[in-house]
């Protein structure tokens, strides 16, 4: 185990590739999700470092030693009831014995700074409803729950 002293929070590189996807497959297991495509690290390479702007943006967690044990993803969404865009966190997960040690917290501030960054006012994000650690976890942030369901449907 570790506290946030142990860990610092930095965008991801490419060579963190193959911990990312890792951690992803385990975000996947954790949600009881199937697993990510066998060419994950292809596309999120692509996503992630293919142009000076990417569409997708990824933090991550490193310890001293360079293990990555948690991580964050986001891209600048729209709103069309706000008429605004807004930064949606796609992914924030980390690792079990690393959860309630404030390294959460850390990977949050990186969104949020992005956020600032791109001049865009709100960060958006959902959970399933069973994970109530981290419902309490964003609770404490001082988020704002929405319920909605959400919906996906292949293009073939």
């Amino acid at each position: 185990m570790t506290g946030a002293g142990a860990a610092r929070v930095r965008r991801a590189r490419a060579a963190d590739l193959p911990q990312v996807v890792h951690l992803v497959a385990d975000h996947a297991a954790y949600e009881k999700a199937p697993p990510p495509p066998t060419d994950l690290a292809r596309r999120l390479e692509v996503l992630l470092f293919s142009t000076e702007t990417p569409r997708l943006r990824c933090f991550v967690a490193e310890l001293n030693d360079g293990e990555i044990i948690g991580y964050a993803s986001c891209a600048p969404e729209i709103s069309t009831w706000d008429g605004a865009e807004y930064l949606h966190m796609d992914c924030l997960f980390l690792r079990d014995g690393h959860r309630g040690l404030k390294v959460g917290s850390l990977l949050v501030e990186a969104v949020v700074a992005e956020a600032h960054a791109l001049g865009l006012g709100q960060v958006q994000w959902q959970t399933p409803p069973w994970n109530t650690d981290a419902i309490r976890f964003y609770n404490r942030l001082g988020a704002q729950a929405k319920e909605k369901l959400r919906y996906q449907l292949p293009v073939s």
